[in-house]
């Protein structure tokens, strides 16, 4: 699901951003105009982030041909159905579709009526009936993480910027999650400090066994290459700790916020799409006029949290470790 968002609204905002900010015109401007509305080449991207979404569940279950390609209608219905909730719904749904197409798939001679038939079908009913509210039971539990951050900045900064980074790390998907939960503003900032403590803390502390191939590998790359160890030994302590000090930091001193889109929350330095969600946001706002520009202190908060804090902090508390023996030399070491 997490491909399925990065190769479309992910890799969509992106374009638009480099597109805005470098005057390039053939990315900013409208290149179809579809039912009255004008699309970039990010827009086009983005604007098929359901049907990109389940196909790439379908492709992660092994879903025979005529299975695969029905998702893409069964994408598009629950994540437009969906409304801002849309994420979620595209992954309940398109999991039962899935599989239902998969049971009848190759089961009569007219496969390539009847497959596609019952995958659509049984899709596009499930998206009418508990797309919306699967959509607004994820935003409602969205808005309400944002608005505790909100209300208590340094607790939920410690949960939110420790949650999302360990889900990073783990064999699940944190942008999943913040897209499906729609989670932004101060939540949002602090979810990308929690991812950022992750990468950076493990692509630095575990440099002398990994060099700069690791260094690059985990810190733009994914922090869940570490896995493997994480289960074998107590490396995972520093980058937990380091998104514990970094979280509210992010939502207390330095009030970093996300504001551009949701999926960007949950990918930290990973392409440095978590930077660039947070720079498209600023260029919203400001065009919004619920923001006059970005100063000195913006970029110095959305610097430090992504980079040079979990590169000093994750390291230091991991010597320590170090010295009482919890870690040793060779544990975080890439095969």
């Amino acid at each position: 699901m997490a491909q399925g968002l990065f190769c479309s609204l992910l890799i969509g905002t992106i374009i638009n951003t480099i597109g805005t900010q470098f005057h390039i015109g053939f990315l900013s401007s409208p290149v179809a105009t579809i039912a009255g509305v004008d699309y970039t080449v990010g827009g086009l991207a983005g604007a098929v982030s359901g049907p990109a979404m389940a196909v790439a569940i379908g492709y992660a279950l092994h879903c025979p041909p005529l299975v695969l390609f029905s998702l893409i209608t069964v994408g598009f219905a629950s994540n437009a159905l969906g409304g801002a909730g849309g994420p979620l719904a595209v992954l309940f749904i398109a999991v039962i579709a899935a599989e239902v197409g998969k049971a009848v798939s190759k089961e009569t001679k007219i496969d390539i009526l009847i497959t596609p038939l019952v995958t659509i079908a049984v899709g596009v009913l499930l998206s009418a009936w508990w797309a919306p509210a699967i959509g607004k039971a994820a935003m409602k539990l969205g808005d309400v993480i944002m608005w505790a951050t909100e209300l208590q900045p340094f607790l939920m900064g410690i949960l939110i910027s420790l949650l999302v980074g360990m889900a990073l790390t783990l064999p699940i998907s944190s942008a999943a999650i913040c897209a499906a939960l729609g989670l932004t503003g101060l939540a949002g900032g602090a979810a990308v400090a929690g991812c950022c403590a992750q990468m950076i803390g493990f692509a630095v502390m575990s440099f002398p066994e990994n060099k700069w191939s690791g260094l690059i590998s985990q810190g733009i790359g994914t922090s869940m290459l570490q896995m493997g160890n994480i289960v074998k030994n107590r490396i995972w302590i520093a980058p937990c700790l380091t998104s514990i000090i970094t979280g509210p930091l992010a939502t207390c001193f330095f009030k970093l916020r996300m504001d551009g889109a949701a999926v960007s929350s949950g990918m930290g330095t990973c392409g440095l799409v978590g930077q660039i969600g947070v720079y498209s946001g600023w260029v919203k706002n400001i065009s919004e006029g619920s923001k006059l520009s970005i100063s000195t202190f913006d970029w110095a908060g959305l610097i430090l949290i992504s980079f040079v804090l979990p590169a000093i902090i994750c390291p230091l508390i991991n010597m320590f470790l170090r010295k009482i023996g919890w870690v040793k030399e060779g544990d975080m070491k890439l095969g």
